[in-house]
Formats: structure tokens, C-alpha cells, sequence
């Protein structure tokens, strides 16, 4: 069963997504009609996505072994900031209600962090966090601002200070696992509502950056949902290590843990079943799309892409180096929407738009992404299928969940 945070359907059938995504499938079924009878193509609404990444920095105070940005951290590309809030404050105005700091960096560390968090409440956005947990004062400070259904997620993928050491190599030596979880139960003092999330992305053999930086993290699995729930966090998150191919996508190679694939899966689903025994009321336990992937070993089914992504229209990345059309190709030229700026002037939205255009005709996502095993997978099928049938009745609302991240 689809977990509800995985469920992105649901979550675009929400009142506050719902007319982007008619919008959406709209317009791509007038683009189809159009070119069938040989007018001009329609241009893209005016809308912008529902939910983006936004990285505010690609500087970063660890040195994570495993990390899937490793080649970008600590560029030289800087937002800028005033062009940034200008866009956000349009595209706020034209659909987006949600935006997840994350990625690239570290987004504590940048001067602007709390400022910034401050400025998205004011737009009435919901706005999450991840964060290696190495500022808790600086997550401490923005707390109070966050309401119900925003969330702070740390990624510590490790359940003893000895191997967090190793896996992320921080530059303060004092910054701790336990240094870490301590700042937990402040924080939640200090917001009840907000959601905190233990993240634990599963590194085995051979899944690496650099075969020489492994550091196996399967055997403290358990141990790190113990130290969640004493902590006080609402969840564990267990997902795998993702690695970036030559091309610049992100994928999973379970085929990396040469020929014990089926071991490590193993392994993986006995870890998680024990920390299971440890649920509670105030304390969950979660597996990615790809994890349960792994472990059932179909994950080649969902780098079944169809050739158009349509979610690259619902969700997209801000980043120093620009706008992105999927997480997954952060960085990469040929998944470029423009700068990250655009949406600050309607000129600029304007060519937001025509690059999206462009991008959802050239960006062929059953190539680009045949190696991505694809969160967004079954609802892109889905679009697909709205889109293909002209006669289908208007998009069914759904409940209102207030969970618009994407």
C-alpha cells in the first residue's frame, strides 16, 4: 500500500493543486490536438508548479561519503536573493503552495536561511526542511514559524557516532550524533506541530561514491530507529543510496552490490522489520518507493517512463545554478528550465514557460530516465493516461489533506 506522503495522486487531486493539474492536462491535450490539425501550438498557462526543491546553497560543513551532489558542493554559483523572493512571492500567486530547502548544500549554513523561512510563512507556503542536523540552533530559530504539516528532516543514515563520523566527515569534530538528536526534544518543544524525521539513507558494498569511502550502514539500521524514538522523532525514513551516472541523472544500481544483490536485500528487509517493533503511537517507520523496490526486486519496472514527464511541470528545482526540471537531473544542461530567477518579472515567467515547453517535447523521459527508478512513476502514468483520453470527465477533487509536497 502507497504510503499517504508517497501518494502524489491524492495530492494533486487536493483543492489547492487540483485546477493546476486540470490546467495542465488541458493545455498538453489542446498541444496534441493542435498539432494533429496543424495550428499554431498553444503556449503554457501561466502557472507555476505546485511544489519545488529550493536549494539556497551549494556550500556544505560535511563531507558525506555517500553524497549524490558531491561534485557540486562548495561552487561558485550564488542565488540571487532579491530575484529569488520576487519569483517565489509570483509563483506563490500563480500555484505553488509548497518548497522543501534541501539539497546542494547545506541550507543552515547560508547567511539568509532564517530570513528566508520567515518570508515563505509570510506567503502562506508550506515549507519543510532538510537539513544534516550539524545547525540545530539555526533549525531551533525557525521552529516557532512553522505550522501544522511543515516538517524538518535530518539526515544522519547512521545509529552510533562512530560511523556518522565516518560517513559525513563534518568539519567541527565536536558536531556529534549525539550532539544531533539533542537538539530534538527543543525543538519540538518549541513547535509541537512541527513534524521532525530521522533520515537513513541504506548504503551496503559496492554502493558507493568511491569504492575506497565505503562505509556499510545496513547493521545499524535498528540501531538508529532506537535512537530516533528516544530522541523524540516522529519517524525513522529508511531509503537507498542513490548514485549519479555520467550522463548526470541519479539511480539506484542494486547490480553495484555485484552479485549479492539479493543478500543485501535480505539484510535490508530484517533490519526494518525489527525497527517496526518499535513503532508507536508517536513514532513511525518509513520506507522509500525505492526501498521496497530493492527488496521486492522489481525495480526495473519503475524505469518504465513514459516519454513525456508531466510532473516536471507539477515539480521543479531552484538552485544556484539555475532552474531544473526534476531533482534527479539537478544540475545536468540538458534538464535546465532557465535561470532561478525567472519567475520574478512576467518576461521571465514568460520564458519559464516557453523552456518548459521545450523541455517537455525534447527532455525524452524514457531515455533520460531509463536507469531512474522514479518516485513519481505510477503518476506520471497516470497523467499520461488523463491527457491520452479526451472524453474523461473533469479531474475528480479530493480530500483535503494540506500535504502539498511533492
Amino acid at each position: 500500500m502507497t504510503h499517504a506522503i508517497h501518494d502524489f495522486g491524492a495530492k494533486l487531486r487536493q483543492p489547492g493543486a487540483a485546477p493546476t493539474l486540470e490546467a495542465y492536462v488541458n493545455w498538453r491535450r489542446s498541444v496534441r490536438d493542435a498539432r494533429a490539425a496543424g495550428d499554431a501550438t498553444p503556449p503554457a498557462p501561466d502557472l507555476a508548479p505546485v511544489s519545488i526543491n529550493l536549494d539556497l546553497t551549494t556550500a556544505c560543513n560535511f563531507k558525506c561519503t555517500h553524497c549524490i551532489d558531491w561534485d557540486i558542493l562548495n561552487s561558485k554559483p550564488r542565488l540571487d536573493m532579491d530575484d529569488l523572493r520576487a519569483s517565489l512571492r509570483r509563483m506563490s500567486e500563480h500555484g505553488l503552495r509548497s518548497v522543501i530547502l534541501i539539497g546542494g548544500g547545506e541550507p543552515t549554513v547560508h547567511p539568509g536561511f532564517v530570513e528566508l523561512v520567515a518570508y515563505l510563512k509570510q506567503l502562506e507556503l508550506s515549507v519543510a526542511i532538510v537539513s544534516n542536523g550539524s545547525r540545530g540552533e539555526r533549525l531551533l530559530e525557525v521552529a516557532p514559524m512553522l505550522t501544522k504539516g511543515d516538517w524538518i528532516r535530518l539526515s544522519l543514515d547512521s545509529g552510533s557516532n562512530e560511523l556518522f563520523e565516518a560517513m559525513h566527515l563534518p568539519n567541527d569534530k565536536s558536531v556529534t550524533l549525539d550532539v544531533i538528536c539533542s537538539w530534538i526534544p527543543k525543538i519540538r518543544a518549541a513547535n509541537p506541530d512541527v513534524t521532525v524525521g530521522f533520515s537513513y539513507v541504506v548504503v551496503w558494498k559496492g554502493a558507493s561514491r568511491e569504492e575506497n569511502a565505503i562505509h556499510e550502514n545496513i547493521h545499524e539500521m535498528f540501531l538508529a530507529a532506537e535512537r530516533a524514538r528516544e530522541a523524540g522523532f516522529h519517524y525513522i525514513g529508511y531509503k537507498p543510496v542513490l548514485e549519479r551516472q555520467a550522463d548526470g541523472a541519479e539511480v539506484m544500481d542494486p547490480e553495484r552490490a555485484a552479485n549479492h544483490v539479493t543478500e543485501v536485500a535480505s539484510r535490508i528487509r530484517a533490519e526494518v522489520e525489527r525497527a517496526r517493533a518499535l513503532e508507536s503511537g508517536d513514532f513511525s517507520v518509513y520506507e522509500s518507493i525505492n526501498l521496497r523496490l530493492l527488496e521486492s526486486g522489481d525495480w526495473r519496472q519503475a524505469t518504465l517512463q513514459p516519454k513525456t514527464c508531466h510532473m516536471q511541470a507539477l515539480r521543479q528545482v531552484l538552485s544556484p545554478m539555475g532552474a531544473y526540471n526534476c531533482p534527479a537531473h539537478r544540475g545536468v544542461d540538458k534538464a535546465r528550465l532557465g535561470d532561478a530567477g525567472n519567475w520574478a518579472t512576467d518576461e521571465g515567467a514568460a520564458r519559464a514557460g516557453e523552456h518548459l515547453a521545450t523541455i517537455l517535447d525534447e527532455f525524452d523521459a524514457s531515455h533520460e530516465c531509463a536507469q531512474v527508478t522514479c518516485l513519481y512513476h505510477g503518476v506520471n502514468w497516470w497523467i499520461e493516461d488523463l491527457i491520452a483520453d479526451a472524453d474523461a470527465p473533469a479531474i475528480p477533487m479530493g480530500a483535503e489533506a494540506g500535504d502539498y509536497f511533492l
